[in-house]
């Protein structure tokens, strides 16, 4: 023990107060370097090869998967207890809602409700920041507090499912103008030796340029059938997704086809003519509706001008001669 105090103290004499921990580093880094080659020339372990080997196929794997997946679905994966309905039934209907207004993908639910979240929280941050920049000291109102942060808020909130419901709303409008057209163009297929799923696939292809919601909607379909679905609830999935009543019917009628063994081209020729009677009858509708929704427009607009033209002049000259009257 008195060998090593000495030992001690000589450092600390030599180095400083800090000389034992510089000599221990040095010894340290000494032993590194006379058990380095050793550790370089050991041969390498099978084990350690397999495991190597394993770490790296994981990671590759991995790789391909951030690749394949966008970096937003991986963030919103974290919150997906928040931004998703926890009911069985409200997640359904949120997704179908979404399917209907064209997007598919797995995180559209956790997407749509991220936009809500986000646009209302960002625009109330904005209205917070507006009112405190606009009115600098003084101090708001309680309604004019509310219309510069809450309105903001409240309408960034409902505005991604305002944005739904438009997009619902003009691809079923489009799905309806095309679908009698669809049906035609399958029933020509049909007729021509072709089956219902070769059918389904052209019509796809040449639908697509006039009506491109409906045109995916086929080449789901046949993407589906294709897949080894079975056809007949490949058919009222697309009825269900689709939202169209006369989409529904189709695929009731062809259903019924297939299950009885009847005509399919039979059930598609007087399907088809329905469905143009059908757009003709909607076309005489809106015609018809037409006057009685100008009729306000005329009155706005014409019946006031023509009251200051003929009336005008005459309460003018009232108006000056009692007022001439008045004088006397």
């Amino acid at each position: 023990m008195d060998f090593i105090n000495q030992i001690n103290q000589m450092i600390v004499e030599t180095l400083g107060p800090t000389g034992p921990l510089m000599v221990i580093g040095v010894l340290g880094f000494a032993l590194i370097l006379i058990a380095l080659p050793s550790f370089l020339n050991r041969k390498a372990d099978p084990l350690d090869k397999l495991r190597e080997s394993v770490a790296r196929g994981n990671a590759r794997n991995d790789t391909q998967k951030a690749l394949r997946t966008a970096d937003y679905a991986e963030k919103l994966e974290k919150f997906a207890h928040f931004l998703e309905p926890q009911k069985a039934e409200e997640l359904g209907a949120a997704r179908l809602k979404l399917m209907r207004a064209g997007y598919r993908q797995k995180t559209a639910v956790r997407t749509f409700h991220a936009a809500q979240f986000v646009l209302g929280i960002g625009l109330l941050l904005l209205g917070v920041l507006y009112t405190m920049l606009a009115n600098g000291d003084t101090k708001p109102t309680t309604t004019n507090l509310m219309l510069t942060t809450l309105l903001p808020g409240i309408a960034g909130y409902f505005l991604p499912k305002y944005w739904v419901e438009r997009r619902v709303q003009s691809r079923r409008e489009e799905m309806i103008n095309g679908f009698p057209d669809s049906l035609d163009m399958m029933l020509v297929c049909v007729e021509a030796g072709q089956s219902l799923d070769q059918a389904i696939i052209r019509v796809s292809k040449e639908i697509k340029l006039g009506y491109p919601a409906l045109g995916e909607e086929y080449e789901l379909v046949a993407q589906e059938i294709k897949a080894g679905k079975e056809r007949a609830q490949v058919l009222k999935d697309f009825g269900e997704r689709s939202g169209v009543p006369d989409i529904a019917s189709f695929v009731t009628t062809m259903v019924q086809s297939a299950t009885f063994g009847t005509s399919i081209a039979e059930a598609l020729r007087v399907y088809a003519s329905e469905m143009r009677d059908k757009r003709v009858m909607r076309a005489e509708e809106k015609a018809n509706v037409l006057p009685t929704k100008l009729t306000l427009g005329t009155m706005l607009f014409t019946v006031p001008p023509l009251l200051i033209v003929l009336i005008g002049p005459s309460i003018y000259g009232i108006a000056t001669t009692l007022g001439g009257g008045g004088a006397f």
